[in-house]
């Protein structure tokens, strides 16, 4: 049994993964996590093989998991994923292979080992990232751009009177402020999406995941396919070699 842990920018999602299959957990909000939440969650657990970090997030968070780890079951072998040049299939098109965020890294692997031929993979989180990928495995580059609540968030820092609302609305022209925000902010994760997807010279298979996948996936006017936890898929691809 592997322990996979996905610290992204706004919770930790973790799960286990023993013969092929994944057993996602109860995901913390990063505001939330201390040392006592995370070890009274895993405390049950029998001792993983290892256990193999992707982080984003704030460094100290990261070294808090390590040492929760480390402290219900010592000697614990711990490995922090990272992006490669060329690993599982796929060909990273950066130019500093190590600087391509890990979460997109595996979420690319995971997503070559389990769907066939082109891709266009959104994974539609905090920030909405957008990756290209051939039928050959290379990677042919990607976008980012905020997601909804940051685009939200921005709105309300950056103006005396727009509010920051979490209520869900219809995409359709509002008459309120918050209804408005709600639709512009859907609409251009979407008009990203689409306009992507228009300029391809090959037919590319459209592939969501993040936590605000289902939501866009509403609004666009193009075939899709859900995968909700690619990243957690691809972090079990690293802990099959324990590297």
């Amino acid at each position: 049994m592997n322990l996979l842990v996905d610290m992204g920018n706004t919770r930790l999602k973790w799960a286990l993964s023993e013969n092929g299959q994944l057993m996602p957990g109860e995901t913390l909000l990063n505001q939330m996590l201390n040392g006592k939440e995370l070890a009274a969650l895993w405390a049950t657990l029998k001792t993983p093989q290892v256990v193999v970090i992707a982080s984003v997030g704030a460094v100290l968070r990261l070294a808090l998991v390590k040492a929760v780890a480390q402290e219900l079951w010592p000697g614990i072998k711990i490995v922090v994923a990272s992006a490669k040049s060329q690993e599982y299939g796929v060909t990273n098109a950066y130019l500093l292979p190590e600087k391509l965020g890990v979460d997109r890294w595996l979420a690319l692997i995971a997503a070559r080992r389990r769907f066939v031929g082109p891709l266009c993979l959104v994974d539609c989180g905090t920030a909405i990232t957008i990756d290209l990928l051939g039928a050959d495995g290379v990677h042919q580059g990607g976008f980012i751009s905020s997601g909804l609540a940051l685009m939200k968030h921005s709105l309300n820092q950056g103006t005396a009177d727009l509010p920051n609302s979490v209520e869900y609305f219809a995409a359709t022209p509002a008459n309120s402020t918050e209804a408005a925000i709600f639709a512009g902010t859907l609409l251009s994760a979407v008009g990203l999406i689409e306009n992507v997807m228009a300029k391809q010279t090959e037919t590319k298979q459209l592939i969501l995941t993040g936590g605000d996948a289902e939501l866009i996936a509403g609004q666009l006017r193009l075939d899709f396919t859900i995968a909700e936890h690619l990243v957690l898929e691809g972090l079990a691809m690293v802990a099959e070699v324990g590297r």
